[in-house]
């Protein structure tokens, strides 16, 4: 990887600052690796609200190149794309970009709130002292129950969980990435959902025998183990 590039990438952290558990920008971080450029790692919580003012907005990732500044993981992989068009591609072209858009649609519609269920007290047991007020009020509001409701029967949401995998099982099945032979961003859609659950959670949300297991386990192999070497829980 480039070590002088000036990326810089802000990241939602946990309590510890090396805890990085945000889907999102675990999609980001797989892009910036796939197209070998290094990133300085910025931790990040939700009361930093001030820290990225200067974005208008208050969300993660945000990227900085240069005099570049962006925000929300889907533009940054677009921008990503544009500036580096030496760099391995993310999507492989135009047809490769619109099924991409997809996967990464059904990433956020389909698993962020199954998977939220499952993890929900883990990511509350993980987060700095400042951030825990805010984070149970905001989803318990989202979810219309206590935090402890929403968390019961893990073992009966895991398995609903798997269900909804369907499509990714019946793809793996035939092939070792959504995107074909070899990774690109229709996979880091997904596995970045995945690296949340594993950084912050315990919980197993695989079966050992299932093809979408193995293919986690490649992209935690990816880039010399760069996410499996990530703290995790």
């Amino acid at each position: 990887m480039n070590e002088t590039s000036p990326l810089r990438i802000y990241e939602l952290a946990g309590a510890d600052p090396d805890l990085r558990f945000s889907p999102h920008c675990w999609k980001t971080r797989m892009a910036l690796a796939h197209k070998g450029l290094e990133a300085e790692g910025v931790p990040w919580r939700f009361t930093d609200k001030d820290v990225i003012a200067f974005t208008g907005q208050g969300l993660v990732p945000v990227l900085i190149d240069g005099s570049e500044c962006l925000h929300d993981s889907w533009r940054i992989a677009l921008f990503l794309e544009e500036r580096y068009p030496q760099r391995p591609s993310l999507f492989g072209g135009a047809a490769g970009l619109a099924l991409t858009r997809f996967c990464n649609a059904f990433a956020d519609a389909t698993l962020v709130g199954p998977i939220a269920r499952i993890i929900v007290l883990d990511i509350f047991d993980r987060l700095h002292e400042k951030d825990r007020d805010y984070f149970r009020a905001s989803r318990e509001k989202r979810f219309g129950m206590p935090l402890e409701e929403v968390a019961v029967d893990p073992e009966q949401k895991i398995a609903a969980f798997r269900a909804l995998l369907a499509p990714l099982r019946l793809t793996l099945q035939q092939q070792p990435f959504l995107a074909g032979d070899a990774p690109a961003y229709a996979d880091y859609c997904v596995f970045g959902m995945f690296m949340w659950a594993r950084c912050v959670s315990p919980k197993e949300l695989l079966a050992s025998d299932d093809p979408v297991f193995a293919w986690r386990d490649r992209l935690l192999d990816a880039f010399g183990g760069f996410a499996r070497n990530a703290p995790s829980a």
